[in-house]
């Protein structure tokens, strides 16, 4: 089931939109758990209501239940996955309504709980509900043996060797689950006539076709693992030859699983060249973000250092003129007065001086405080890189050391068969 819920106030515009009969054939209130009120408008209201003793403003957790287009869901299935919902989001005892809908012959399921703990008086939280329900909604379509949708499937989706790097090592950290690889080798067998379509659409999702060692069909992984085409299948290694041939036509274990290799240390040099460029892409933006501060830190400077000259011409002008020239300069020299004109003018110098330096100061100290901030993120940057490089190289290594080591136990596979057979 597609699982899809918010947290959300408008108790009023949700029952009117829940008992929207124009736009459903059927609307059924199935059941309205913890109410005093016997109908959907009054129990949203109750909840609106006890909220109001509260802070909480998204007062409700609204949630739609979709069975895939094809399936009509029964009211124990519904029900079923109600309750699952409701133990992961933590919301079980709470007061509820479930409201069916039926439209052009689906049918789809919508119930409200309240978050209002009544008992404290505050709101429940639900931390990580989309990745909880989402979980669940995979977990439904696996239990009922449902077609997964591609946004469900992990690197099943496709071919691993047809990955990004961020698609691969994602990957790496999922475990797929058995049904789900099932449903890869059922798939494939419904859409295809012969050996060539089955093998083109296995190795869609990463599965190369082999010759086992007993004469039967394997589909082997990038992981070096061997999955009997039967068994995963369901059927019976007759019906398997009756559709896809004589398995000798194919190469065996130990040839599959070197081209598999071989494509594997392809694609991880791809990876190589692809992490360099997005290196060199990464630190563009950070580059002319650089370029940019450069530029407009030099314009003001010069704005600064242009307006400084100004002010020092004046303020030099206006200190001169302080002092008289000729007689009357002549007389302030014998009185003294021009003796004490320079002492100011002297002392109005140096203050000036240092104003005009503190100011540069604080401009240098603004202008390096936004450098060290982004030099902070480009040396974060380079550290990133570097240990992006680092991991791909282990990446790679340990690659090639599970290739070899598959390849040493193929190797000793076929000597102790070949002992078996000389020495029964």
């Amino acid at each position: 089931m597609i699982l899809k819920g918010s947290q959300r106030s408008g108790a009023k515009n949700l029952s009117v939109h829940l008992m929207n009969d124009k736009d459903n054939d059927h609307i059924n209130v199935y059941e309205l758990r913890g109410f005093v009120s016997d109908n959907l408008h009054g129990a949203l209201a109750e909840i609106h209501a006890v909220s109001n003793g509260t802070k909480c403003t998204q007062f409700m957790f609204s949630l739609s239940f979709n069975p895939p287009k094809e399936t009509v869901a029964s009211e124990e299935v519904f029900l079923k996955a109600i309750e699952q919902a409701e133990l992961k989001l933590g919301l079980d005892n709470q007061p509820r309504a479930i409201v069916f809908h039926e439209k052009e012959g689906r049918r789809h399921a919508h119930v409200v709980w309240s978050r209002i703990d009544a008992d404290s008086m505050k709101a429940i939280n639900l931390p990580h509900y989309k990745r909880k329900l989402n979980d669940l909604s995979r977990e439904l379509y696996l239990d009922h043996g449902w077609q997964l949708p591609d946004g469900f499937k992990h690197e099943h989706g496709k071919n691993p060797l047809n990955f990004t790097l961020a698609e691969w090592q994602q990957a790496k950290r999922l475990k797929i689950d058995p049904r789900e690889i099932k449903q890869d080798f059922a798939n494939a067998w419904q859409r295809s006539d012969g050996i060539k379509a089955f093998s083109n659409a296995m190795a869609e999702k990463g599965y190369y076709i082999a010759k086992g060692d007993r004469r039967g069909f394997v589909a082997i992984n990038i992981q070096g693992e061997v999955f009997s085409v039967p068994k995963w299948i369901g059927i019976r290694t007759k019906q398997a030859k009756q559709k896809l041939g004589d398995p000798d036509t194919l190469p065996n274990v130990a040839e599959t699983t070197d081209k598999i290799k071989n494509l594997i240390k392809d694609k991880l040099v791809a990876f190589t060249h692809d992490v360099d460029q997005k290196h060199s892409d990464d630190f563009k933006p950070l580059m002319r973000q650089k370029q940019d501060m450069l530029a407009l830190h030099r314009l003001e400077r010069q704005t600064t250092k242009v307006g400084q000259q100004k002010r020092w011409d004046a303020e030099h002008q206006t200190r001169t003129q302080r002092l008289n020239t000729g007689l009357r300069g002549l007389w302030d020299k014998i009185s003294g007065v021009s003796g004490k004109i320079k002492k100011q003018n002297a002392l109005e110098t140096a203050k000036f001086l240092k104003r005009d330096q503190q100011q540069r100061d604080r401009l240098v100290f603004a202008q390096m405080k936004d450098s060290q901030k982004l030099q902070k993120e480009i040396k974060t940057l380079r550290r990133k890189h570097s240990l992006n490089r680092k991991l791909l190289a282990r990446e790679i290594n340990q690659t090639m050391q599970v290739a070899a080591l598959n390849e040493q136990r193929d190797v000793s596979h076929r000597i102790t068969r070949l002992h078996q057979r000389s020495f029964p």
